[in-house]
């Protein structure tokens, strides 16, 4: 895999946060955006980035208009008097939820084959779709005076080989943190040498981002508590609190201690789904972990989200604290 991060690349990154698609969207309705949810998420994230004592008031930079208005919000005025806002490095990556799959799925592009004239008007609907939903994540964060810039990964020239990241300019990620702003990527349709394209789950590029900018810890948030022994709809599904990875990668459930512990967790997936669901990010979070890097998989818009995304739970785990831990064992 070939990588162009720069020689001064950008150092301290505090946390890695991926935006689950479905904790963020309706997943079942198309392209809608779980509103209430991504406006929590936006403060909770805003209130972890802080550094300092947080200003009075929150000044926004979403200058454009907004549906049903005829205005741009612009708080110029307020700007004037306001002290620079330190914020602690973060990088925020999102997945599609209903936004990209239903276009992604319906014409194969996971697959390749742009020769096909299906596939290549399926490859640009997707990126028309996961584009327009970064936009408004962006600007629901710009709204909570985070100062974030949108970073499309076929944009910024990553690529890939049967699926396998091949090349991620990376430098621009760098400088964009050491300029002060905070990076958003997402899941997107990429050019594979061999496929011809595919996607790049949001999943996938975390892991990346992880293992070369090293944040202190990554979380991913999600519409469920955590990790599950079975889909968490059934009856007696158990949250599974704690996961240990191993040097070669493997991993086991250590907190509870299951009765099979054998027993492979089983995973759901929604039948539009092209980018592997709860599996694929479970294995991407044990590589991460295996970096030794703590991995917190949690419901967003909770308060338990509030404690991952704060870092608090680096020292020591509250009994009543309810997620995921997926951490590096010797």
């Amino acid at each position: 895999m070939e990588l162009n991060l720069s020689e001064s690349r950008s150092r301290s990154i505090r946390c890695i946060v991926k935006l689950g698609g479905a904790a963020i969207t309706c997943k079942n309705e198309l392209e809608k955006i779980h509103d209430e949810n991504l406006e929590v998420v936006s403060c909770q994230l805003r209130q972890a980035m802080m550094e300092g004592s947080a200003p009075s008031k929150v000044i926004g930079m979403d200058w454009s208009k907004r549906p049903g208005s005829s205005e741009i919000f612009c708080d110029l005025d307020d700007l004037g008097d306001q002290e620079s806002s330190d914020f602690s490095k973060f990088v925020v990556v999102h997945g599609a939820g209903s936004f990209g799959h239903f276009q992604a799925s319906r014409s194969g592009v996971h697959k390749g084959g742009l020769e096909k004239p299906i596939v290549k008007a399926g490859f640009v609907a997707t990126r028309i779709s996961v584009t327009n939903l970064n936009l408004e994540i962006v600007r629901a964060l710009a709204r909570e005076g985070i100062p974030t810039i949108g970073m499309s990964p076929f944009s910024c020239g990553w690529s890939t080989s049967k699926r396998d990241v091949a090349f991620a300019d990376l430098s621009t990620v760098a400088k964009t943190i050491d300029s002060g702003f905070v990076p958003v990527l997402h899941g997107d349709a990429v050019l594979d040498n061999i496929l011809g394209c595919t996607i790049l789950s949001g999943d996938v590029i975390i892991r990346h981002l992880a293992d070369h900018l090293k944040p202190e810890y990554v979380v991913f948030l999600t519409d469920v508590l955590g990790v599950y022994d079975r889909p968490p709809s059934e009856p007696d599904a158990v949250l599974l609190k704690e996961i240990a990875v191993g040097e070669d990668g493997s991993w086991k459930v250590v907190n509870p201690l299951l009765e099979h512990t054998d027993k492979k967790v089983d995973y759901s997936v929604a039948a539009h789904d092209t980018t592997g669901g709860m599996e694929t990010k479970i294995s991407e979070a044990a590589m991460i972990a295996k970096l030794g890097i703590d991995v917190y998989i949690v419901k967003a818009a909770t308060t338990h989200s509030q404690r991952a995304l704060n870092g608090d739970l680096r020292d020591s785990v509250p009994e009543e604290w309810l997620g995921t831990i997926i951490r590096f064992s010797k």
